[in-house]
């Protein structure tokens, strides 16, 4: 076999599925990488990038992804799971959807952190109100703890 069988998924679809591929070039957190033809049996986590290959006599192709996992088995197969993808010939395109989506999943982790950080915040507001008699008491007891009598 000269050629690398490529196929990239998701869960409602099949993007790719070719058997003439004589390069693929993806990147994981480690940097970018290529993959030919006998390539070693290999396992890595995608971030949210564009895989790029090219076929026999063909144009490169492109396809950006959300992230996914790469795999590469028996030297010839290439499979990649991804939630998300779009295969397309405009690199420019699929370069800017993928730094679109790069920033969308920033933007939900600062989210998360202020959401958690309110709450830590709300929680120990609370604990403190608690512990020097003001307020409300913490559970079921009448002290400042569960169980625990006033003083």
């Amino acid at each position: 076999m000269s050629a690398l069988h490529l196929t990239i998924a998701t869960p409602a679809s099949v993007l790719v599925d070719a058997t003439d591929v004589r390069s693929l070039r993806a990147e994981d957190d480690s940097g970018a990488f290529g993959i030919l033809p006998g390539h070693a049996d290999f396992l890595t986590v995608l971030p949210p990038s564009v895989v790029r290959w090219s076929r026999e006599g063909a144009a490169m192709r492109y396809c950006a992804l959300s992230g996914g996992v790469l795999t590469v088995s028996g030297g010839y197969w290439v499979a990649i799971a991804c939630r998300r993808g779009a295969v397309g010939d405009d690199l420019g395109a699929l370069e800017a959807r993928v730094a679109a989506a790069r920033m969308s999943e920033l933007d939900a982790d600062r989210r998360a952190r202020v959401e958690q950080l309110r709450l830590h915040a709300r929680a120990l507001r609370q604990l403190m109100r608690a512990l020097r008699g003001g307020g409300r008491p913490l559970g079921d007891g009448e002290g400042p703890f569960v169980g625990e009598a006033a003083p």
